[in-house]
This record gives structure tokens, sequence and C-alpha cells, in this order.
């Protein structure tokens, strides 16, 4: 679903934001695996998403940049709630059991699961048979890339909450996706991330505060570089990439960037960390980068058909 207001400038900025969305996420994982050596899960998220959003607002308003008004508020805390308490949650709790590389994985499945939502609700984009096959040969080549850790991986109970907790941030961050898409806040286009991430953040701290974390709480030198990492490009520049891209592209082409981030995290370990650069890894990146070119492929006529 194309927007059709959208200006060719603005499209090629968005695809910008959605290659910096695609690399900076897939760096995130490895950075909430290490913030978690030191900080409780809910108390991980609220400080992060809390401080972001407070301070991406502050800006704005020093700015003099114009901000949702408080009529779009519960929208926007709404949003905030699925995609950053639900979708990014779920996925800072699965990783206390699940390896930080699997769980980019397994929310690859994302596009699924923002297809699936897209095609039920009323006015969603219409899936092609060109989309479904280019998700499928993606989704493949994730396959290719981890059935031999799968194969091995052990089936304990909190390895399999884990996995059933990344499929439940998937759901939330397409429902709130899909929300997005037809719900653009008025204002600056970074307004809306910011209050979505403060909302979020708030949310957190509350359940930090029922559940006692804050006593738990402590700072390594590795936990706390990983927070600001997480705070700075995770949530500031990745997250707010994320919504102006939803602006002007298609819910079907942004949603792609979960299958890019795996790829991201394998050549990162491969360069930093002397980690192999295996055939199948080879393999695997080429059938995400074919399926990511065919959802892609302009129809003969070179129009996009699209509704609301």
């Amino acid at each position: 679903m194309n927007t059709p207001s959208s200006s060719p400038r603005e499209r090629r900025l968005a695809f910008v934001a959605w290659i910096t969305v695609c690399v900076v996420w897939g760096t995130t994982y490895l950075a909430i695996r290490v913030a978690l050596e030191s900080v409780p899960v809910a108390l991980l998220a609220g400080l992060r998403w809390t401080a972001a959003g407070t301070l991406m607002i502050a800006a704005l308003a020093a700015a003099g940049k114009p901000l949702p008004p408080r009529r779009e508020w519960p929208a926007l805390a709404f949003v905030g709630c699925m995609m950053t308490v639900v979708g990014n949650g779920f996925v800072v709790w699965a990783e206390q059991f699940v390896a930080s590389g699997l769980a980019a994985v397994v929310v690859a499945t994302v596009p699924f699961w923002n297809v699936a939502i897209e095609t039920a609700l009323p006015g969603g984009e219409r899936v092609s048979a060109r989309t479904l096959a280019g998700l499928t040969v993606g989704f493949s080549g994730i396959l290719v890339l981890v059935w031999p850790e799968l194969a091995v991986s052990g089936a304990g109970s909190r390895f399999v909450l884990g996995i059933l907790a990344l499929q439940a941030a998937c759901v939330g961050w397409a429902i709130g996706t899909s929300f997005t898409k037809r719900r653009p806040a008025s204002g600056h286009p970074l307004g809306a991330p910011a209050f979505q991430m403060l909302f979020g953040g708030i949310v957190f701290l509350g359940l930090a505060s029922v559940t006692g974390e804050w006593s738990r709480l402590t700072f390594t030198g590795r936990s706390g570089t990983a927070m600001v990492y997480l705070l700075v490009a995770g949530s500031i520049v990745g997250y707010s990439c994320y919504v102006y891209a939803l602006r002007h592209l298609s819910v079907s082409t942004v949603s792609l960037y979960a299958y890019v981030n795996p790829i991201i995290a394998v050549i990162l370990g491969s360069a930093l960390l002397g980690e192999p650069f295996t055939p199948r890894v080879v393999v695997a990146a080429a059938l995400v980068l074919a399926g990511i070119a065919i959802v892609r492929q302009r129809p003969v006529s070179g129009r996009v058909t699209s509704r609301r």
C-alpha cells in the first residue's frame, strides 16, 4: 500500500530509513543480551523507552516543532503498548532463555504476521502471489541459516516459552504496525514515535515497580554501554526511522527488515568476532536478498495498486 501523498524525495528518504532499521536493529539483539546481565527485564525496556521518548519530546519542543495534540495521545499510547510493551517487551523477556541470534531469526516471522493481519483488516493491503513467494523465499533463507542450530538446541520448558513469547512479540508488533499505517499522527514526523516510546516506557516502569525490580538494578561497564546503545541507536534512531518508513512505504516492504536483521548479525559476528562465514551463510544471505527482490519487483505495468 503506497501512500499517494508521498513525494519521490520522501520515498527515497523512507528507503534510507528502512536500510537504517535493517542495520541498527540487527545489532540490538546482542545489546539486549548484554544489558540483561545486570538489568532486570522491565527496567531494561522501561528506562530505554522512557528516556528515548522524553529526550525526543524535549528536543522537538525546544526546536519549536509541532507535537501531536492530546486528542491523539490515546492512539499513540495504544501503538506504544503494542510495539514497545508487547513487541519489544516479549523479545527482552525471551532473551533470558533464547540466544540473541536465534531470537532475531524467530522474529523474522513478523512479515508473515504483518501480511496476515493486513489481509484480515478491512481495506488492508492486497497480498499478491508475488509477495507471498518473496516472503517464502526469504524465510527459507532464515531456515537455511539456523537449521543446524535448531536441530541441536534443547527444547526445555523455558526455551519453548521463550519461542512462544517471541511469536507473541511478532503479533503485537504487527498490530501496532497496521494501526500506525492507518492512523498517522499529525505534527512533526518524529513526534508520534517519541510519544509512543514514552507511553510504552511508562508502562514498563510501572511493571518494574510492581514486581520489585528496582532493588535488583545494577550497572556494569558492559550493561551500561549496552543500555546507552539501545537508547540512542535502537530507540531514538531505529524506532523513528521505522515509523517514518511506514508513512511512505508499504507494510510488506517495511516488514522485510526482519529478514535482514539476522544476516546483519552474522556479518557483524564474522567481521568483529571472527565467527566463520560458511557457504551455508552465503546461501542463506542469497535467499534472503532474493526474497526481498521478489517482493520489491514492480508489476509489468509499472503501477502499484492499493486500497485503504
